[in-house]
Formats: structure tokens, sequence, C-alpha cells
């Protein structure tokens, strides 16, 4: 499975958002590992921040 993939999985099953400490330890992946795939999926608009320094899968509505 690929990193991000991961990632937004479990902050999905987490049900709350998560820092990337939190995302390392529920994981596995090494925190260095999990920062540099919150920046990418930040920059793609796959997650939001509603607090400082704590992430969540962003909702996207299907257009069509």
């Amino acid at each position: 499975m690929e990193v991000r993939e991961m990632i937004l999985q479990t902050m999905r099953a987490a049900g709350q958002p998560l820092n990337a400490g939190r995302i390392a330890e529920l994981t596995g992946l090494d925190r260095k590992v999990v920062e540099r795939a919150l920046a990418l999926l930040k920059k793609d608009g796959d997650i939001v921040s509603p607090t400082r320094f704590r992430w969540e899968p962003a909702i996207k509505e299907n257009v069509e």
C-alpha cells in the first residue's frame, strides 16, 4: 500500500484530526516519512488542518 493512502486510511479510521507523531505511531512509519507525505497530501488538497498541527482528510465533492 502506498504511504499516502495508508495515512489517509488511518486518518479516516481515527475519526478525528491527528498530528504527525500520532499518525507515525498508528501506522508504524517513520515520523519524517509521515511529515513528507502530509506535505504532499496538503499540496494536493487531500487533507486540511482544522487546528494547528493536526490534519484530517478533506471532504471532496464529486463534480459531474
